[in-house]
């Protein structure tokens, strides 16, 4: 093994070094342990950094388990699988020096050169990382959480999007779940492509995306924290066609530009990507500017040719403008009553020519709609609730860009609160529905239906005669299915 930096460099702590650094449930060898005592103290010091650097070594068994303690600080204080040069598998501890068992399932990578890295990049508290007893063996000291494979485990919902499996092997991963999201955000479309991005907590946005909306691909995650005290929270995508923010390169793709807030509540950031969101850039000049709170949601307004961003802030929705992407103006028009994760749009009036009308729409899914100059929102209804799921339809989020494609405004949401005991993945999103202005008798509303594209997941399509569905009668269903969707128009009797 060889070491950089000075973390590891008294070698690893046994007998009586333990007993200072309360580190316990190690095999008794000694551990690689980053935590240093301070001359004169008898406290641990997490200051120093660097890394444990094994050899390469041939995958020639089905696991490789080991001990882990520390600090759980996912990419700064870890144990990494690195194959081929990348990290194919890692671990924390659990801001504890209890030092807890833990097996990689590595069968994908049998007889490929491995290496394994024990990292300590952070500082502070619980800035260091312990590791003992790695092993490669054929029978894991801690059984897989399942077995079955990806997307196959029995609990999986079959339409609404969850969160692959991140490490199968992780039992009790405390409050960050495996296979977690949360608030949809960055919700864009591109070239054929819908990409949608959602928090896993304020580690990274994951990042999914789908050429019709009900088969996914998840992608490696866009983007993580920029160091270690500095979360990833919620915001939004755009696409600088024009190449406003300078970020583009000539002859290249125009820049995805992701806008997001970090976890202080009142700076706001960018990342960018090249290359139709496979990799990501975090901008350097970050952040952009401070304002309390977060959750930027910004998009190119044609008719004053400005971007506009909407910012929530101390219970108000704040509307900032910018040319540039990269330097933003307060317009000081304040949108009371506000909470979290906004989403702002502009839609047609179903029937009525030319009539368009802006909606805005909270975290909850309530919504108003008004008209917007690109300064200034004026309510010109009541706001309406949502009445979709309740508590569990939340952060909401609608598809920008749509009008390179369809022109569809689609919109989804994370249904919040829907665990899944046992399995390795945790909460979904709502299945993708196109929204509509229309007129009704009490004025105008939104409306909601799933995608067409839902038709692609019916096997066998079957048409049911005008029938009588009054008390006692019934239709007869005679194919098998494990679900099963109805279009029906049904008309009721008066009385």
């Amino acid at each position: 093994w060889r070491t950089t930096g000075t973390a590891f460099s008294a070698g690893p702590a046994r007998g009586e070094a333990l007993k200072p650094l309360e580190i316990s449930n190690g095999g008794g060898n000694g551990v690689a342990c980053s935590e240093n005592l301070d001359s004169g103290t008898s406290s641990g010091n997490d200051q120093p950094q660097g890394r444990l650097i094994s050899p390469d070594f041939i995958i020639q068994r089905k696991y490789i388990s080991f001990r882990i303690g520390g600090g759980d600080y996912e990419r700064h204080a870890c144990l990494d699988l690195l194959v081929d040069g990348k990290i194919v598998k890692s671990a924390t501890g659990r801001n504890s020096d209890a030092m807890y068992a833990a097996s990689w399932d590595v069968s994908a990578w049998s007889g490929k050169k491995a290496r394994i890295e024990i990292v300590d990049e952070a500082s502070g508290s619980w800035g260091h990382i312990l590791v003992d007893d790695l092993v490669q063996t054929d029978s894991p000291e801690v059984p897989p959480v399942v077995t079955t494979p990806v997307y196959q485990e029995s609990e999986r919902p079959l339409y609404h999007f969850t969160a692959r499996q991140w490490t199968m092997d992780r039992l009790n991963p405390g409050m960050r779940q495996e296979g977690w999201l949360n608030d949809l955000n960055g919700m864009i479309y591109y070239k054929g492509e819908y990409h949608m991005f959602a928090q896993r907590w304020n580690k990274c946005w994951i990042h999914a995306v789908s050429k019709d909306l009900v088969h996914w691909e998840e992608l490696e995650p866009a983007f993580w924290e920029e160091g270690l005290d500095v979360a990833v929270q919620s915001g939004s995508c755009v696409i600088d066609y024009k190449n406003t923010s300078g970020l583009g390169k000539a002859d290249g793709e125009p820049p995805m530009i992701a806008f997001w807030s970090r976890n202080d509540n009142r700076t706001h950031c960018l990342s960018y990507s090249l290359d139709r969101g496979r990799t990501w850039i975090h901008y350097d000049k970050n952040p952009l500017f401070e304002f309390p709170e977060r959750d930027p949601k910004v998009f190119w307004h044609e008719p004053s040719g400005k971007w506009v961003m909407v910012l929530y802030g101390s219970d108000r929705y704040h509307i900032f403008t910018s040319t540039n992407l990269l330097s933003w103006n307060d317009e000081k028009n304040p949108i009371e009553g506000a909470f979290e994760c906004p989403d702002f749009f502009e839609l047609p009036v179903e029937g009525s020519a030319g009539v368009r009308k802006w909606i805005l729409v909270h975290a909850d899914g309530r919504y108003s709609i008004g008209s917007f100059d690109g300064k200034k929102f004026t309510e010109e209804t009541e706001r309406y609730a949502g009445d979709i799921g309740g508590h569990a339809f939340y952060a909401t989020q609608s598809f920008d860009n749509v009008e390179t494609g369809d022109g569809r405004r689609i919109q989804m949401a994370w249904m919040r609160g829907s665990d899944f005991p046992g399995q390795p993945f945790s909460q979904q999103v709502s299945f993708p529905c196109e929204l509509t202005l229309r007129e009704t008798d009490s004025g105008l509303r939104v409306f909601r239906q799933p995608v067409k594209e839902i038709a692609k997941l019916a096997d066998v399509a079957r048409d049911v005669a005008t029938a009588d569905l009054t008390e006692g009668n019934a239709v007869t269903v005679e194919e098998k299915a494990e679900a099963y969707r109805v279009e029906a128009e049904v008309e009721i009797p008066e009385g």
